[in-house]
């Protein structure tokens, strides 16, 4: 039976969503990150071979990586609801958005995030200096790429309920994480992204997700 090994405030919300939603068997060991570095602990570190979030361990195979999992799970559970078949009309949208969420838009979140948080724990003397660079970077690279892929972002959600049509794919599951840090801190308002925020909410609303937050309990986004 798989274990998810479930990192709080962390992408594996993803594949605790991803199990709900497709009601396999499998057992949730939470590991609450360490009160000092807001990292992961060490008993988790010792089960992920990266010490990163999402891991899951199957009898011998130990796993890493969201779309991995996401692939593996898929392959033992799924009869073709949340991944479209080679051939079906929403097969190209599909393979588009489940591979953005980790190839594109979470490296574009996390750079923007570690970046802050260096500029925050700068020296005193050289915050200043820290900022300007940060600052620079983001204007020439982070900025546009991320603007860029939330205006795509809300132009596909205008023409569809869910990223690859009408009905919850597995993308909207990968992607689900990282819309609420776009919200959160990736410059996406409600005013500018309507569509984008209409699919927040029907992501909240979803009883899938709302059991996974539930078993989760410490809510997605670390602050």
């Amino acid at each position: 039976m798989i274990t998810l090994h479930h990192l709080e405030k962390s992408q594996s919300i993803r594949i605790l969503w991803l199990l709900e939603e497709l009601g396999a068997r499998y057992q949730v060991k939470l590991y609450d990150r360490d009160a000092q570095t807001r990292l992961a602990p060490a008993a988790y570190k010792a089960v992920s071979p990266l010490g990163t979030a999402p891991v899951i361990t199957d009898g011998d195979v130990t796993l890493a990586e969201t779309n991995a999992i996401a692939d593996y799970i898929l392959d033992r559970h799924d009869d073709g609801r949340l991944r479209p078949a080679p051939g079906a009309a929403n097969r190209a949208a599909y393979l588009f958005w489940f591979h953005t969420a980790q190839g594109s838009l979470q490296p574009l979140l996390t750079n923007k995030f570690v970046m802050m948080a260096l500029t925050a724990r700068a020296p005193f003397l050289a915050r200043p200096v820290a900022k300007s660079l940060v600052g620079a970077l983001d204007k020439a690279f982070f900025g546009p790429r991320l603007a860029a892929l939330l205006r795509e972002i809300e132009t596909a959600l205008g023409k569809s309920k869910w990223f690859a049509g009408e009905t919850l794919t597995a993308a909207d599951i990968v992607m689900g994480y990282s819309m609420e840090l776009c919200a959160h801190r990736g410059g996406m308002t409600e005013k500018d992204f309507p569509n984008a925020f209409r699919f927040l909410k029907q992501m909240r609303e979803y009883p899938s997700y709302i059991r996974a937050m539930e078993k989760d309990g410490k809510g997605t986004i670390l602050l």
